[in-house]
């Protein structure tokens, strides 16, 4: 997906929200954007998820699957969490019975199984925002965008995401986020950037942006393709050599493991 010299503005006679942004967004990838308050970073994962239409500049490559979770998730529909999660499930084109397994699976992940049948309009900020989460994932997007989704969520909930973000790029699926935590995710993003006078540009490096890694060697059946944005050689007695950063290491094994049909994992060490 890539964004060529997109901007928009606050309104006709207004100052722009941002202007001439240019972005790559490679399957694979997990992309943090930084700024201040007010400096137009929820606009442009707006712009991403296809919610908001820029003033100039075009959009293209954006991937036909693509789920958006705003910092706070408007929970007044008259319905339960499950009903609202097999709902969305089935808009995202899944069949009814996978649609309802997929929401009960994502709401036990986040520690919210006791409220599927809430009404949402009853449920707690933090339950809440559980579902708005449950709700982007349950569909396996190929383009996540998360507006400060950690928000409100409970220790456990908080880790639970992380783990979701890191298995959805290594499922070959793209992530874009903004977290007021500067910790959120530490060295395991691709690429950062940041917004200053409505223009994006690269944020300066973060402490273990550069590693550390682990090199995974893996063989797998007859042509079969390990996931997307890892890095591949042959190792010299067979197989793939996977260089992975160690941040995202357990979610590239996860969905090594779990791919039809999966591949065989022959050791894992640390690079120095």
């Amino acid at each position: 997906m890539r964004l060529t010299k997109v901007g928009r503005r606050h309104g006709r006679r207004r100052p722009w929200v941002l202007r001439g942004v240019s972005m790559e967004l490679p399957p694979g990838a997990l992309i943090r954007v930084e700024g201040r308050n007010g400096d137009g970073k929820s606009t442009l994962l707006r712009l991403v998820a296809g919610i908001d239409t820029p003033t100039e500049g075009r959009i293209t490559g954006r991937p036909g699957r693509t789920a958006y979770v705003p910092e706070r998730f408007p929970a007044a529909l008259p319905l339960t969490a499950a009903a609202y999660l097999t709902r969305m499930g089935r808009v995202h084109g899944l069949p009814r019975a996978t649609a309802a397994d997929r929401a009960t699976g994502w709401l036990e992940r986040f520690g919210a199984a006791d409220h599927a049948r809430t009404p949402l309009a009853e449920l707690s900020k933090g339950s809440a925002q559980k579902v708005a989460v449950a709700q982007a994932l349950l569909a396996d997007p190929a383009l996540l965008v998360l507006d400060e989704a950690w928000t409100g969520l409970d220790t456990a909930a908080r880790s639970e995401l992380d783990r979701a973000v890191l298995e959805r790029t290594a499922g070959g699926g793209t992530v874009l986020f903004v977290d007021h935590d500067p910790r959120r995710l530490a060295g395991a993003a691709d690429a950062r950037h940041r917004i200053e006078d409505a223009a994006l540009v690269p944020a300066s490096p973060e402490a273990g942006d550069a590693g550390p890694y682990v090199r995974v060697h893996v063989t797998g059946p007859p042509g079969a393709v390990p996931p997307p944005g890892l890095s591949t050689e042959p190792a010299p007695d067979g197989g793939l050599l996977l260089t992975v950063p160690a941040a995202r290491s357990d979610a590239a094994l996860r969905a090594l493991l779990t791919a039809d049909p999966p591949w065989h994992v022959r050791g894992v060490r640390e690079l120095p």
